[in-house]
């Protein structure tokens, strides 16, 4: 069941669930789209996350008790089961450990795992977007095997390349820019999931599935060239 909360004087939280699930997933993504294909008057903007909605509407157009009730009547026209709305698979090369995934031995260490035990569960799932966020183009990975888990570093770096691999407790990513992070990194793309010269910037929405392919440190640079 749905709880609405206000969120400031011009927004709405619906919250649909407390754990990241793929059916919570979907029921948030699924609400989305209803509300986009018939939004209610002055709703203007609509964020997806995790387990909640948040509805940003004109608040001399609509009021909050309103616009709550323009979100259950979208809720309750929803189909149970709702199929995923982005359904394509990408394949992202990863060049695992060495100077592209500098923490690929800590995982190792915190795991008890070896390296390839690693890069073996990491590339042997397929994984759901959750959302973007964080940075422009930043795909929260959900599916992850959890005998590769491990915490974020105890100390943030103030540099990550575009590209790097991450892993953050049970979840993995990719930062598509340069920025700061956390993340423990075991693996670098050559692939640019952020191209702000596209229609669509982001290389992946949320909906689409991953899965990582291991490739050589000789492969990377033959890719990265191709991509210049």
């Amino acid at each position: 069941m749905a709880n609405m909360e206000p969120l400031g004087e011009q927004a709405v939280l619906v919250r649909l669930g407390t754990e990241i699930r793929e059916e919570t997933f979907y029921e948030v993504q699924a609400l989305a789209a209803r509300l986009e294909e018939q939004p209610f008057p002055g709703l203007w903007e609509l964020i997806p996350a995790f387990t909640t909605l948040t509805a940003f509407y004109d608040p001399q157009v609509t009021s909050y008790e309103q616009a709550c009730a323009y979100l259950e009547k979208a809720l309750h026209s929803l189909t149970a089961n709702s199929a995923p709305l982005h359904p394509r698979t990408v394949e992202i090369p990863v060049c695992y450990g060495g100077e592209y995934g500098p923490d690929l031995e800590a995982v190792a260490d915190h795991t008890g795992l070896d390296i390839q035990e690693i890069i073996t569960l990491h590339t042997s799932v397929e994984y759901l977007v959750y959302m973007i966020g964080f940075a422009p183009g930043f795909p929260y990975l959900g599916g992850m095997p959890e005998a590769i888990a491990a915490p974020r570093r105890t100390e943030p770096r103030l540099k990550i390349p575009a590209g790097s691999v991450g892993i953050a407790g049970q979840q993995t990513g990719v930062y598509p820019l340069e920025t700061p992070g956390g993340w423990q990194i075991i693996g670098r793309t050559p692939l640019h999931l952020f191209r702000p010269e596209h229609e669509r910037p982001s290389l992946l929405q949320a909906g689409n599935s991953v899965r990582f392919r291991a490739v050589s440190a000789e492969e990377f640079r033959e890719c990265e060239a191709e991509r210049r």
